[in-house]
């Protein structure tokens, strides 16, 4: 199972793709869709008001993958 080890935002902040500690980049829906399926480890969905799933570290200290290295 993968788990995510950089992330990549766009100039507003917001997280727009990951990469796998497998060395795949995928979008932030992709990783929405396998981390709901438990092909990600180490992250948690969140349902919010619009009915749409976020994804969150399952790290408390981090669960806005603040921490995490940039792709790029």
């Amino acid at each position: 199972m993968e788990e995510i080890t950089k992330v990549q935002r766009n100039y507003q902040g917001d997280i727009i793709s990951f990469q796998t500690s497998g060395g795949r980049i995928i979008s932030y829906r992709k990783a929405v869709l396998e981390a709901s399926e438990g092909l990600l480890e180490g992250v948690d969905l969140k349902e919010n008001e619009w009915g749409d799933y976020e994804i969150f570290s399952s790290d408390l200290k981090d669960e806005g993958f603040n921490d995490y290295p940039t792709i790029f």
